[in-house]
This record gives structure tokens, sequence and C-alpha cells, in this order.
């Protein structure tokens, strides 16, 4: 691809935050501008609401007279940069009320490309407008233009762009980039399918049907054909697409992090003291109102994401801990295990007994914390004595008696709940179904301990109060076990801040490091393996984390911290360009 070339990248996740292909070209986005400056992205404009991250400006002239045209047509434009890393250049496409008769395009797609899309509603007809509006834009930059151009669209959504572009002949030279196949995904999370052991004897036209996913089935397949370069986004979704796309993917463009953003391994130590504190904090309310446990003898474990029972692994994570905890119940030595779930879903708020807790919990701290001064006074003029102290002689009787009473205010009966909110169908809900079927139950014999903590984490939900990169950073290991993961960027995160992790080789980023043969991250073998095979590898690899010594755990933390350094955009960014030149070079 020669410098003058001018590079556009769509994606409906431009300046647009709604899955993961957002944090994908948000985080690459400074290395593509310092490596070719001719770069634009093109994103969806939403009239009644703007992204705070996009700062409009006056369009150059070139796309100005761009936009008159395309204004005139009912397609709106405006142009800025997004304000991150880089400031790339970026022009927002709103297509709702273009002149295209949507009926009749469909219909043309049908005759021209095969694309099944009769029952297509709105969530297909919006991109449907937004990609031909992209599609005319990029026709009308390309004739306006000495330079060549070339697009690069995200998944079936952007990808309508490339059938646009061969519709009108339009000479671009074009990538089309699947980051799971719509299929792949449906497939997986809604039938008892064994995907990826049963790839070369599927039927998928006929199965996309019976899942009503027929019309972005058929796109993905279409624009992958007739792109120039096809790409995806690990060694595991190229098999998937190969099979249910009919096309090897050219290139393979990893997902990375920039790992300069990420604190080194010494404020990591640093931020997991401070974290801990809060998690062990929230423990204390949640569990202690039951009974207690040593919370220095206790290791945090977590797993989060979307609530994809099946393809996230819950159902093999729920099963695995239920065997861990019947195997660790049995020794008195061993470690308290608390599993937090953090997989956001609809709640009723948090519940009461939760609340009643936490409250009577943050007065006790306040009570001891404005008395501190005379408990300090008190054990440094009984110093002599300090083995003999009572609490009388540290405080005062009016202190202990408030502390009693809070003490009192602690108490419940029973057991400690299994969520933290009222959930929208707690009856129904999987995961905590998944607790209940398996015996995991909080009682206080039980050596592992679960907490479905359903809402984002955002620093201000009410409860634990923290960050998602604090629960992070506050855990000892992390663990996706999944099942359906193009990539997987909740255990590549979780490395990079010093956290080890659990992954499998049906996650693209699992499969990536399985090729590293290097510590800090375990990689579950699920292909061509029973579930009972699977759980009981990952009850190993728990115990096995369990029963280190505290130093073979520091040691496992400098060790995936190091890992995540193979994950940096700097290395994979240089895949990207491989297949800039392979479009540009296909006749």
């Amino acid at each position: 691809m020669s410098p003058e070339t001018i590079l556009v990248e769509a994606s409906w996740e431009v300046a647009n935050k709604v899955g993961g292909i957002y944090t994908v070209v948000r985080t690459k986005a400074e290395l593509v501008v310092q490596r070719h400056p001719q770069y634009v992205l093109v994103g969806p404009l939403f009239l009644h609401r703007q992204s705070s991250e996009f700062i409009e400006q006056a369009p150059p002239p070139r796309y100005a007279h761009i936009f008159e045209h395309l204004r005139a047509e009912g397609i709106q434009c405006v142009y800025g940069v997004w304000d991150i890393p880089g400031r790339p250049a970026v022009v927002l496409l709103n297509a709702d009320h273009s002149s295209v008769d949507i009926n009749a395009l469909k219909g043309d797609l049908w005759n021209a490309f095969s694309l099944d899309t009769l029952r297509a509603g709105f969530d297909y007809d919006e991109p449907l407008r937004w990609a031909w509006g992209v599609g005319r834009l990029l026709e009308l930059l390309e004739k306006s233009s000495s330079e060549p151009v070339l697009g690069h669209f995200h998944e079936w959504m952007a990808g309508l762009s490339i059938l646009y572009l061969k519709t009108h002949r339009v000479p671009v030279k074009t990538v089309f980039h699947t980051h799971a196949t719509m299929l792949g995904r449906t497939i997986s999370g809604a039938t008892d399918i064994n995907l990826y052991d049963s790839l070369s004897e599927l039927d998928f036209a006929r199965i996309a049907k019976e899942l009503h996913v027929e019309d972005k089935h058929s796109t993905e397949v279409a624009c992958a054909k007739h792109a120039d370069v096809f790409c995806t986004v690990s060694e595991i979704t190229g098999l998937e697409a190969e099979y249910i796309i009919g096309r090897k993917p050219d290139v393979l463009l990893f997902n990375g992090i920039l790992h300069e953003q990420y604190p080194s391994a010494d404020h990591n130590s640093q931020e997991h003291v401070s974290a801990r504190e809060k998690i062990r904090d929230f423990l204390s309310y949640y569990f202690f109102s039951h009974y207690t446990f040593d919370l220095e003898q206790s290791l945090t474990f977590f797993v989060s994401g979307r609530y994809e029972y099946r393809n996230k692994g819950l159902d093999i994570l729920t099963r695995a801990l239920s065997q861990l905890n019947h195997e660790l119940r049995g020794d008195d030595q061993a470690k308290t295990v608390i599993v937090f779930f953090f997989i956001p879903q609809g709640t009723h708020g948090i519940k009461a007994e939760v609340l009643e807790s936490r409250e009577a919990f943050v007065a006790t701290q306040q009570h001891v914390s404005q008395n501190a001064d005379a408990i300090t006074r008190n054990l440094l003029r009984s110093a002599r004595n300090v083995h003999d102290l009572l609490a009388t002689a540290l405080l005062s009787q009016p202190t202990l008696d408030r502390l009693n009473q809070l003490a009192g205010m602690l108490e419940h009966v029973g057991t400690p709940p299994l969520a933290t909110h009222y959930l929208e169908n707690e009856e129904h809900d999987p995961i905590v179904a998944g607790f209940r079927a398996h015996g995991l139950l909080n009682r206080e014999e039980d050596k592992v301990k679960v907490v479905l903590y359903p809402v984002y984490l955002t620093g201000e939900d009410g409860l634990m109060n923290i960050t998602y990169e604090e629960a992070v950073v506050g855990s000892h290991l992390g663990i996706f076990p999944s099942y359906y993961e193009p990539w997987g960027y909740t255990p590549m995160e979780a490395i990079a801040m010093g956290v080890p992790a659990i992954t499998t080789d049906l996650a693209g980023f699992g499969r990536f490091i399985q090729h590293q043969d290097k510590p800090g991250a375990f990689v579950l073998t699920r292909q061509n393996r029973s579930e009972q095979e699977v759980v009981s590898e990952l009850v190993a690899c728990m115990k096995h984390f369990v029963l280190l010594r505290q130093h073979e755990r520091h040691q496992l933390q400098d060790a995936a911290k190091s890992l995540s350094t193979l994950t940096d955009w700097n290395v994979f960014i240089d895949q990207y360009f491989l297949a800039y030149k392979k479009a540009y070079d296909a006749r």
C-alpha cells in the first residue's frame, strides 16, 4: 500500500461503544495514524445523540464537497476527530432519510448476491441504509481523489459497503474483517450442537433459516466472497469461518492491547493490596453476618463478561467449583476460595439483607475511626501489659456498648445469599440455578463460596463501589473457560494487570498463547473433549493454584505480566498492514 493511499476504516462501533469491536478500533488507532497519516474512520451518526468522544470540526474542502452531494441524496455527514490517543479523523454518517428504496434494494441484493433478507427487520435495515451510504461516500471519495482508496470493513454491518462497491464497480480495494460469525455464535449459544466437532457435517444454510439469522449469515458469506482480502481475529475463528462462511482467512488480525497503558509490576503490587482490602471489606459484611472464616487464608477468583451461560463456559465453571468444594472440604488447612461472577443482567436493586449488613459495617468503621485516638492512647499506656489486655482496657464502656449494638445488627440467620441483588427472574436464572443444582450454597462448611454480582463495576454501584480494574487487580485468579470466544479480551486484560488467568483452546487468545509455551496463563483443552474431561482439568488447575505458596503465586503474577507483552498492539499491528498490502496488490 502506497503512503498516498487513503485508508478508510468503517465500523458501526466507531465512536459508538456497543461491543468489543469498539475496544479493538479505539486502542489501535494511534498506531495506525503514526504509520499512515492518510487514515480516516467512518461510523454511524445518531441525530439525537452524539458521542462525547467525537469533536466536530469543519470538513476539509474535499470532504465538504462530498458532503454536499450526499446531503442532496438524504445522507447526512459530519467531520471531526475521535478524542482518543492519536485523534484520528472521523466521518459520522446517517442515511436514515436517504432516497434509497430499501425493499427494492433488498431485491437487487438477492438477485446479485443471494442475500436472504425476506424476514429481515429494523436491526438489519438500519445498518443496510448506513452501509449503503458509506459505500456512496467511498465512491465519491475515489472519484474526487488522485490517490487510491482502500476500505477496511468490520462485520456484516459495514461489510455491506463492499457489496455497494461491487454493484457500482467502484475501484476501491477492500478488506472484510469478521470478529465472529453470526451463525457460529448463534449455534453455540442457542443449541446443543457441538459446533467445533461438527463443522464438516452441518448444513449451515438450513440451520441459519431455522435460527432466523439467514439475513446476516448470507450477508457475511457474500461480503467474504467479494472482498479482496478476508480476515478474522483468531485461528479458531478462521477455522469456523472456513466452514460456515466458505472462505479461509487470508490474514489473522489478532486483538491487542497497549501494554504501556497498564501499571508496572511494582505498581500492580501496591494496587493489589489496596483493592484486596476493599474486596475484603465486602466479604466481611456479606459473609460474616452469618459466620466467619480467616480472610488472610482466603483466595479470590473471578469470571466476567456477557451473560452467555454456555458460550462463556459458566456451566463448566459451576460444575468444576462444586467438585473443587467437595475436594477441599475434607482439608481443614485448605484455603477458602471466594468466586465472583461479575456478569451484568437486569436487577431490581441490592438485597435488603446485604444493604443492612453494609450499613452496619460502615457504621462500625466510622465509630472505630472516631475513637481511634482514644484506643491508641489506651494501648500505649498499657504497653507493659500488652499480653493481658482486655477489650475494656482499650475501649470506653460507651464505645464498647455501641460496637456490641452494631455487631447485633450484623447478625443474620441462614446462609449468605447467592446473588447480591434482586434478579428479574431469580428462580429461573441459569447461574443461580446452577449454583443450587451443584451444591454451591455458601454454607459455613463450604470451602468454595460464590457471589453473583450482576451489575457493572463502575466504582459507584452502591455496594462494593470498586471499578472493574480494581476488582481484577484485587483478585488472585481470573477464570474464563469459554466454549465460544473468538478472541477474549478479559483474560488478556487480566494478565496485563498481573493476574494469572485460565482460558481455553476454543478461545482465540487461548489458542494464541498455547503456541507460546510460557507461564502466566493456563489453557484448558476443550476441543474434541467431553464436558466431564474439561471439568476435571479445570478442577485440577484451580486446585493446583489454591495449593501454591505465596511466593509461587507472586512468581506466577510476574510471569502473567511478562506474557501479556506478547499481545501488544505494537506487535500485532503489522498484520493489519500486511492485510492492506495484500488488498492493495490484489487484481
